[in-house]
């Protein structure tokens, strides 16, 4: 690993790949729940978390954050949850960790199995609310009611949490810039330490989509979602929040430790059915299918599909289109003890390019995204790809 602490100790992230029902936007890897497929499950993540801590050196097995991510990790029984985090906790150097996150689903919460989550280390809850519509809900294929919601984050911090995120969903079929400065301004007021508001993806070959070819939904029309974006900068830096990464927003000090070892292109160990890794120079992922994942790891094989070796020439060009994501932009002086090379001498026709279309500043050794950049941050992106 690079000699850098920002990117010293990993960020481990396990998938948990079951939901109660699959929403009609998601094209991640889930499937509904099933008492015997999860223990099957765990069965092989505690297998595939003792091969790597048996091949990572002492150090190499020091954790900053942990991520229970999904799916929909809190659809398992309280005992399983809190059996993950046991086992990462004894294969893992968790000593010195920041962070334990668990992404939770209002609905699939209550005040027993937060507190035990709180028991068994966890210090941060990230809730899906998406929207505060029950007709926006619906068409999503969500299975909670925006009281619901309401309803698990005072759960969350009754039972001791005092960092509370909620992910939210833009530029929804139908949905208007009215409404959905209305719901901005109802889900900050619930005292959130974190908010991320994301621009609805339709995937291809998701329910959603398929009601949209059928012209039984109409898209959120381009214009009004770009004013849906500016609306969520304006309305959260009044309401305090840090806009401090494209699509989230902190208050100050709560912003998401885990993501940032992404975003500042650290390393990270993904664990369980289609988890990605960045080890070693090397990117990987695993098998996507629950199946052939279990099948993998049983037979005493690492689960992974496929693999990408990294050259200085690609890790140069991924630190800096992850790190502009940041809105504090990306650290020059990191950067050059990185790679041993100044950003500009690699790639300075790019920079001097986006400088003068206004879309980068230069300012107190970072380069980072000017407000027109935000807005346009693909166009940005692209320049390093």
């Amino acid at each position: 690993m690079a000699g850098n602490d920002v990117y010293n100790a990993m960020g481990i992230y396990v998938h948990v790949p079951f939901c109660i029902k699959k929403c009609y936007y998601c094209d991640f890897v889930s499937y509904v729940y099933d008492r015997e497929k999860v223990q099957r499950y765990l069965s092989a993540l505690a297998r595939e978390a003792r091969f790597y801590a048996g091949m990572l050196t002492r150090e190499e097995k020091r954790a900053a954050t942990l991520y229970i991510g999904g799916g929909t990790p809190t659809c398992l029984a309280t005992e399983d949850l809190v059996e993950i985090i046991n086992f990462i906790i004894k294969h893992f150097d968790l000593s010195a960790v920041r962070e334990i996150t668990v992404e939770a689903n209002p609905g699939t919460v209550d005040r027993e199995k937060l507190t035990a989550l709180r028991r068994a280390g966890v210090n941060r809850i990230s809730i899906g609310v998406q929207s505060c519509s029950g007709k926006h809900l619906c068409n999503l294929g969500r299975i909670h009611t925006f009281s619901q919601a309401v309803e698990a984050v005072e759960t969350a911090a009754e039972a001791g949490f005092d960092n509370i995120g909620a992910d939210l969903i833009f530029g929804l079929p139908g949905q208007s810039t009215g409404e959905w400065k209305s719901c901005l301004n109802a889900v900050a007021g619930l005292g959130l330490q974190h908010i991320s508001a994301y621009g609805l993806q339709i995937e291809e070959g998701t329910p959603l989509a398929g009601k949209i070819a059928a012209g039984e939904l109409s898209p959120c029309d381009e214009d009004d979602e770009a004013e849906m974006f500016t609306d969520t900068m304006q309305i959260l830096r009044k309401k305090g929040y840090r806009h401090y990464e494209i699509s989230n927003y902190a208050l100050p000090g709560r912003e998401c430790q885990h993501n940032l070892g992404y975003w500042r292109n650290g390393h990270y160990l993904g664990l369980g059915p289609a988890a990605h890794s960045y080890l070693w120079g090397a990117r990987f992922a695993n098998e996507s299918s629950l199946g052939l994942y279990e099948e993998s790891v049983n037979s005493g094989s690492f689960p992974i599909l496929s693999a990408r070796s990294n050259n200085q020439e690609t890790a140069m060009a991924e630190t800096v289109f992850l790190g502009l994501r940041l809105i504090e932009g990306l650290n020059l002086e990191d950067f050059r003890l990185r790679f041993g090379k100044d950003v500009e001498s690699i790639y300075g026709e790019q920079v001097n390019k986006l400088v003068g279309d206004g879309l980068l500043i230069r300012r107190q050794g970072r380069l980072r995204l000017t407000e027109r950049g935000i807005a346009l941050g693909n166009r940005v992106f692209s320049e390093f790809v």
